[in-house]
């Protein structure tokens, strides 16, 4: 996939989080749509710029061809990436729903374990819907 479809794929994502985020601090409590929307959108800028460092810098660690990494990288990539973006986005929750350092944790991990199962499913759709615009358009 080249960069524009990169790109496509990550705002995509994005708009969608935001999008299941928002409904589910809105189903989980009593805070308002403004603080929900605002909340998912800052930790959405966050898990973006941080994926782009996190993995820059991952893959100066872990030289070699990405598809040769084992199951075990892997697991620690996706633990370290996870426990680095809670150090940032649990702040976030803190402030924006005005909950304690514990609440807010519980909270974000609960963001954080619905968002990968989004992302299964986000991302099964999405590469099915793009292998079938490519064979119909030819690219």
């Amino acid at each position: 996939m080249g960069l524009c479809g990169r790109i496509i794929h990550m705002l995509l994502f994005e708009i969608g989080a935001v999008a299941i985020g928002t409904l589910a601090v809105l189903c989980a409590g009593h805070h308002g749509t403004d603080s929900a929307v605002a909340m998912n959108i800052s930790i959405s800028l966050v898990a973006m710029l941080w994926n782009f460092a996190f993995n820059w810098g991952f893959d100066k660690i872990f030289t070699g061809r990405r598809e040769a990494r084992g199951w075990g990288v892997r697991f620690l990539q996706t633990l370290v990436f996870e426990g680095g973006l809670l150090l940032f986005t649990v702040p976030l929750v803190m402030y924006f729903l005005r909950l304690g350092w514990w609440a807010a944790l519980l909270a974000d991990i609960g963001l954080s374990l619905l968002i990968v199962a989004y992302s299964l499913v986000f991302n099964w759709i999405f590469d099915h819907a793009r292998a079938r615009l490519l064979a119909k358009y030819g690219r």
